[in-house]
């Protein structure tokens, strides 16, 4: 199937006189013949439904359908794309290991990684994205255990050499993890080109409507766990039986232990009406991709021609300096359209309290138009040397185009810079 039935179809086939639609199974949750029956699904998850605090059928059939559309062979969600992140780390990492992540991150990413992953002692080594090689293979250590990096970093939209992450992540034995969320599958899949975990907010385009937070970690099965140092995946789980993942599950060992060790630990999994409402978001998906980016270009190219604008940064721009390899990896740049203002905080703030149609939110990526200011919001906690390792001048714009009539759009924008 082509994407845009899968965003339909996939994760779900009803059978005869079934609901058409994926339906709510609102029950945390679910009843045995027999206590050996729960104490078999107990010894292997892959056979039934244990407890809705990691596992539903509702949520299951969207997580099915994203695994789909990444290419993956197994997905998990979470309650937010911040705990997919944390929890695609955490199932590689425990205290006195590291990974190795590009500077090119959204803020609260940055944040989780360099100060509370350090607080359970495992360390973030940031590096530049745009180095060479060598320079970014030098800052692994013995106990690195990961590569991150986000396809279309939110705000700076650098984006990512995927194919080059991933030679340098193989080469040291260990995955690479790509956040996802900008491109959405629909316009970048990760996996094939080489990475091995995929994550999203799905509060972004995948939900679009603002209505919901939430998060999912894809697993594409390509890694060789044995070839690196993984104990938590090759060797007995003493907190579940002994399992040995690799051995029980083979391909789909990662993850599995995610959501059977974390997930049933923390807990932080979507209720069935947050996987039902994600789905409806799914089912557009494709079709709101290309809108945002032929809108987006539209805008970029306005902000372009304007003198009150000090820089544009929008990969689907000729002369945007990522449009190589935006060309290489996307099907288009999303809809975002990240702007520096003449006059640096105060005209950035200026410009955006004069727009009317677009919304000042803490939010991206939503069916209507809306601005933030990240260095005064979503990176607010950054130091000023980590602000500019993010791409991200006291006079950046994030601007996300909805879905309104450009023309409309374009009108809120000229007032507002006039």
């Amino acid at each position: 199937m082509k994407d845009e039935t899968k965003c339909l179809h996939a994760g779900y086939t009803p059978k005869n006189a079934e609901p058409r639609v994926v339906p709510i199974v609102q029950s945390t949750t679910y009843y045995y013949d027999s206590a050996e029956d729960i104490g078999a699904v107990f010894d292997d998850p892959t056979k039934s439904l244990i407890y809705s605090r990691f596992e539903n059928p509702t949520v299951m059939a969207v997580e099915e359908k994203i695994a789909a559309l990444e290419g993956g062979i197994g997905a998990m969600c979470a309650s937010s794309g911040q705990m997919a992140s944390l929890l695609a780390v955490l199932n590689l990492c425990g205290a006195g290991d590291s990974f190795v992540s590009t500077s090119h991150i959204y803020g609260g990413t940055v944040n989780l990684f360099a100060s509370t992953l350090k607080k359970l002692g495992i360390e973030c080594i940031f590096v530049n994205g745009d180095a060479g090689e060598d320079e970014i293979a030098a800052a692994f250590k013995p106990g690195t255990k990961a590569l991150f990096g986000e396809t279309l970093a939110n705000p700076a939209l650098t984006v990512l050499d995927i194919e080059k992450m991933a030679k340098i992540a193989h080469a040291k034995n260990v995955p690479l993890i790509v956040d996802n969320t900008f491109p959405t599958p629909i316009l970048c899949k990760p996996i094939r080109y080489g990475a091995d975990i995929v994550v999203h907010s799905t509060s972004k385009y995948m939900d679009g409507h603002a209505l919901q937070v939430g998060g999912v970690i894809v697993d594409s099965g390509n890694f060789d766990w044995h070839g690196g140092d993984f104990p938590g995946l090759t060797s007995p789980d003493p907190t579940y039986h002994g399992i040995t993942y690799t051995e029980t599950y083979g391909k789909m060992a990662y993850i599995i232990k995610a959501r059977m060790q974390l997930m049933r630990d923390f807990g932080a999994y979507p209720s069935a009406h947050s996987g039902f409402l994600l789905n409806l978001g799914l089912e557009t998906l494709a079709l709101r991709m290309e809108r945002y980016c032929q809108s987006a270009l539209r805008v970029a190219e306005y902000f372009a021609a304007s003198d009150r604008i000090a820089s544009v940064s929008y990969p689907g721009l000729p002369g945007d300096r990522y449009h190589t390899l935006a060309q290489k990896y996307l099907k288009g740049a999303s809809g975002v359209v990240t702007v520096v203002l003449q006059g640096g905080r105060a005209g950035a703030i200026r410009f955006m309290d004069a727009l009317k149609l677009a919304g000042n939110q803490v939010h991206v990526a939503d069916i209507r138009t809306c601005v933030q200011h990240p260095a005064s919001s979503t990176h607010r906690q950054l130091t000023d040397s980590q602000l500019a390792a993010a791409g991200v001048d006291p006079g950046t714009v994030r601007f996300s185009v909805g879905l309104e009539h450009i023309d409309d759009i374009l009108e809120d924008i000229e007032q507002a810079l006039r």
